[in-house]
C-alpha cells in the first residue's frame, strides 16, 4: 500500500513538473533551440532507448558509481567508529578532515586525470572523495552520540572490543550513519556527472556534453532527466537498506 501511495505521488509530481515546464514554454514563448519541449524531450528519450545508447552509457555510469561509492563508504563506517572511540585522536584528525571537505571533488580533477589518466579511475576517484566525508563525519557523530549506559551495560558483560563495535556501537549509531549514506549518495551522484564531463568518453555526463557540442539541446534535457530518476532510485535504495538493516538489528 505504502508502495503503491508513493508511485502515485512520483507521478503526480513528475505530471505537475511537466505542465510548468510546458507553461514556462508558452508563456516565455521560447524557441525549441533554447528550451526544447517536453514532447521533443520525451522523444529523444525514446530514441536514447531504442537504440540501446542510454543503456550503453547508463551501464558505464552505475558501474563507475557502485565502485567509487563502496570503496568510500565501507572504510569511511569502520574509521568513523574507531575515531569515534577514540575522542582524542578524532580531535586532531577532524581539523584535517575540516580542512580538506569543503574543497570540491572537481578541484582534485587536474590532479587526479595526471595520477590515473582518462578512463574510469578519475570518476571513481571524484565519487571517493565526494562520499567519503559525509560518511565519516556522520559516522563519528552517531558514536559520540552513543548512550554511555549501553556501553557500561556491555563492559560488566565483558563484551570482547570486536563483539562490541558490531553489536552496540553500529546498531546505536547506525541512524547517523544512514544519514551519511543518504547525503553521500546525493553528492556522489552529482559529481559523477561531474567527473564525466572533464575526462571520460562515456556514461550519462558524456552524453550530456556530446549532445551540447552538437546543439542537440531535446538530448541534453533527456540526459538531465535520466540522471535525475537515476538519483531518485539510488537514494530509494538507500532507504530500503536502511530498513533491511534497521529491521535485522531491531532498530525498526
Amino acid at each position: 500500500m505504502k508502495i503503491t501511495t508513493k508511485l502515485m505521488n512520483f507521478f503526480i509530481g513528475m505530471t505537475m513538473l511537466v505542465i510548468i515546464w510546458q507553461v514556462i514554454i508558452w508563456t516565455g514563448g521560447y524557441e525549441e533551440a533554447l528550451l526544447p519541449s517536453p514532447l521533443n524531450v520525451g522523444k529523444a528519450i525514446i530514441a536514447l532507448i531504442v537504440d540501446g545508447t542510454l543503456f550503453i552509457h547508463l551501464q558505464v555510469s552505475l558501474g563507475r558509481f557502485i565502485a567509487g561509492y563502496l570503496l568510500a563508504v565501507i572504510p569511511a563506517i569502520f574509521l568513523g567508529m574507531l575515531l569515534g572511540r577514540s575522542p582524542k585522536i578524532w580531535n586532531i584528525i577532524d581539523s584535517i578532515v575540516q580542512v580538506l571537505r569543503p574543497v570540491s571533488p572537481v578541484a582534485w580533477s587536474p590532479f587526479i586525470v595526471l595520477w590515473f589518466g582518462i578512463g574510469n579511475m578519475p570518476a571513481i576517484a571524484i565519487i571517493f572523495i565526494a562520499a567519503f566525508y559525509p560518511v565519516l563525519l556522520t559516522t563519528v557523530a552517531g558514536v559520540n552520540k552513543i548512550d554511555r549506559s549501553y556501553l557500561r551495560i556491555a563492559e560488566n558483560l565483558e563484551i570482547k572490543k570486536v563483539q562490541l563495535m558490531y553489536k552496540i556501537i553500529f546498531p546505536a549509531a547506525f541512524p547517523s550513519v544512514v544519514s551519511g549514506l543518504h547525503l553521500a549518495v546525493g553528492t556522489a551522484w552529482v559529481f559523477l556527472v561531474a567527473g564525466e564531463m572533464v575526462g571520460a568518453q562515456s556514461g550519462l555526463g558524456y552524453l550530456i556534453v556530446d549532445a551540447r557540442n552538437t546543439l542537440n539541446l531535446d538530448y541534453v534535457l533527456a540526459g538531465i532527466i535520466f540522471i535525475g530518476i537515476c538519483g531518485f532510485l539510488l537514494d530509494r535504495l538507500i532507504s530500503l537498506f536502511e530498513g533491511w538493516v534497521g529491521s535485522h538489528w531491531g532498530e525498526v
